[in-house]
């Protein structure tokens, strides 16, 4: 059964009142209010929305836009960066050239003696004529507005661009900054490097009118190459070797293990050990009929048995062990013997003179010093001989001056035991330096050369002494190029950089340091920019050719190595010579020796020696300075010494080679107009 509840009542002024369960009618617009206030809120979403969405939109057509104009400054920057190298590397054969395009002549050189049309010593590309041209075309051709869309990409994205002299503070500019000439064939220069600076400008526009402007500052080297004739057997310097041994002794020390690139030749045999890899990824060759193959501790004293297995093979096993080096190209066994230089330059000459060869007495003595050299004071050296000093060759007035204080030889002469450290600097243009810090006899001479300045600064205590002019080697005619030999009569007791993986050795630095006695190397030598690559391709590396070259030379003694460093490593960017026609063989002199113990010896160029000595040294990794064989120039360390190669064929002069350019982007930035 259901039970329904009552109706309740009240009395309200004496009268029965029934509630009822229905609303009240005051209460019914409450809906409609409500429904108007949804309506509201919607609509102000709606409205929000609509706003918003149009907002974007205008941010997206101007991002876009945006994006649009600097796309098209930037395509305009690398089409006016490929249109400035083509400019520069733009060729022509006589008679139709013109300023500021290449000479491409048949010939074997530049200069005095070379064929008609190659006879400039200033090079085939007059420089500062091609970036002129080379500006004015580019202003000329894009200085107005220039659409992108033609060819392959007339559906693109719809923009152009524009070279303009000046926007925004940029000035579209080309300019020559070097011309650095190859070291002289005879009396032909038989390459030509030019480094050009630029900033470009340029402005972009897409679909609207909105416009972006761009600006890149870099540089564009460009290196011409004259063709060169050989035939028969002909001077080679040295420095094709990355490592040469004279007299390597059957059974001797086994060589330190490592990666070794480059040629590596021995007029004995090689000695090869235990408990390393070898990896050779050049030709390798030997005199002898048998290689070495020691097992154990060392060598069989100089004889063949026991734990020295002598076999005309490229690997060999006895017992457990086997020894297989790697040869990534060749092992020649039996081959002709390499003659050692013996009408090679005179270093000691070649600091007085910046020339080595053909001088009367071959070796100077203190007459011609006296007439060469004056110290920082002015003062000559004695003509009954001197005991310590730094000089260097020039005058200050009176008979046969013709230049009063300018450099006139190629080095600088040190008499004495002398401490030499390398470094890098600039001056106040951000030209490169090279500084030489020698102490000799307990006085600090700094020699600081600029090459672009065209200057020389030596300073000793509280003086100054200015000169005009760089050492250059005067062996050739016309532009002479800079050329450093630094000569010490005693021993260098220390040559060493600013620190452990410190570059020490400027660009466009071409430096032999020599020595009569032992050259000492006491910590790191290093390029400013590594010419080849430091694995086992030892490529070369696209735009770090500048000319910088060091070499290191002793006839008499040896070059000692030494690491002050914790990790007991060290690094020699140079070719390296201790080699003497007269050295005797099984001399302690004309070898590379240690004092203390070498980790990893790294080397960027090559080592030559006459006699192999027995060093403390864990790991030897020689990358081959690739530049010393593929530059058709002659390329080595200044005043190195040389001998006579084999044959390497016959080349005809045809037309001079334009080495593909390098460009480098320094800076970059964009801005909104």
């Amino acid at each position: 059964m259901i039970k329904l509840s009552p109706i309740r009542s009240i009395t309200r002024a004496g009268k029965l009142v029934h509630r009822s369960s229905r609303r009240s009618r005051s209460q019914s617009g409450m809906a409609l209010l409500t429904t108007l206030l949804l309506l509201i809120l919607v609509s102000l979403l709606g409205l929000t929305m609509a706003v918003t969405t149009n907002s974007d939109m205008m941010i997206n057509g101007y991002y876009g836009s945006y994006r649009g104009s600097f796309y098209a400054a930037d395509s305009g920057l690398s089409i006016a960066r490929a249109a400035l190298v083509n400019q520069l590397t733009t060729t022509c054969t006589p008679p139709g050239c013109s300023a500021g395009k290449i000479n491409l002549t048949s010939c074997v050189g530049w200069g005095t003696g070379a064929a008609t049309g190659c006879t400039s010593t200033n090079g085939p590309l007059d420089g500062a004529s091609a970036a002129s041209t080379a500006l004015t075309n580019l202003t000329s051709t894009y200085g107005s507005w220039t659409s992108l869309n033609a060819g392959q990409a007339a559906n693109s994205w719809p923009g152009k661009f524009m070279i303009p002299s000046t926007v925004n503070g940029c000035t579209t500019n080309v300019s020559l900054t070097s011309m650095v000439p190859s070291v002289p064939n005879g009396t032909m220069y038989t390459h030509y490097a030019y480094t050009f600076n630029y900033e470009l400008c340029a402005v972009g526009r897409g679909q609207a009118l909105q416009q972006v402007a761009t600006k890149e500052d870099g540089s564009v080297t460009v290196t011409v190459i004259a063709n060169s004739t050989t035939g028969g057997s002909g001077p080679g310097s040295f420095a094709a070797f990355g490592a040469f041994i004279d007299n390597f002794p059957q059974c001797s020390n086994p060589m330190v293990y490592g990666t070794l690139t480059g040629r590596f030749f021995t007029n004995g045999q090689w000695n090869f050990g235990t408990g390393g890899s070898y990896i050779f990824t050049d030709p390798v060759g030997q005199h002898a009929a048998t290689a070495d193959f020691i097992f154990g501790g060392g060598g069989g004293g100089g004889a063949c048995g026991g734990n020295c297995d002598c076999k005309a093979a490229s690997s060999d096993t006895n017992g457990h062990q086997t020894i297989k080096p790697t040869f990534q190209s060749t092992f020649l066994l039996g081959q002709p013997t390499v003659p050692l230089p013996t009408d090679s330059y005179s270093q000691k000459w070649a600091a007085l003179d910046g020339l080595g060869y053909g001088e009367s007495p071959s070796n100077p003595g203190n007459a011609q010093l006296n007439a060469y050299l004056k110290n920082i004071s002015g003062t000559s050296y004695s003509s009954s001989g001197a005991s310590s000093g730094v000089y260097l060759p020039y005058c200050t007035g009176g008979a046969g001056c013709t230049s009063p204080f300018t450099v006139n030889g190629g080095g600088i002469y040190v008499e004495g035991n002398a401490s030499i450290q390398l470094s890098l600097g600039t001056d106040g243009s951000s030209n490169p330096t090279q500084i030489y810090k020698i102490t000799n006899n307990g006085v600090l001479t700094t020699i600081t050369t600029n090459i672009n300045a065209n200057t020389t600064k030596v300073v000793s205590g509280s003086t100054t002494l200015n000169l005009t002019g760089v050492p250059k080697n005067l062996t050739g005619t016309g532009v002479q190029p800079a050329a450093t030999v630094l000569y010490v009569d005693g021993t260098i007791t220390g040559l060493t950089g600013p620190g452990q993986g410190t570059a020490s050795i400027n660009d466009y630095s071409m430096i032999t340091i020599a020595a009569s006695s032992d050259i000492d190397v006491t910590g790191d030598l290093i390029y400013k920019h590594e010419p080849v690559t430091l694995n086992n391709t030892d490529a070369l590396v696209a735009g770090n050719d500048y000319n910088q070259v060091l070499g290191l030379f002793t006839a008499n003694g040896n070059i000692v190595l030494k690491s002050p460093y914790s990790n007991q490593n060290l690094e020699v960017d140079a070719s390296m010579a201790a080699i003497n026609a007269t050295c005797p063989g099984g001399s302690s002199s004309c070898g590379f020796a240690t004092s203390g113990s070498i980790n990893t010896w790294t080397v960027v160029g090559g080592r030559i020696e006459s006699n192999a000595h027995g060093v403390s040294m864990s790991a030897a990794n020689t990358y081959f300075d690739k530049r010393f064989t593929s530059r058709t120039d002659g390329f080595a360390p200044p005043f190195f010494p040389s001998t006579t190669l084999p044959a390497t064929g016959i080349v005809t002069a045809t037309t001079p080679t334009v080495n593909p350019p390098t460009t480098q982007r320094l800076t970059w930035v964009t801005w909104p107009q």
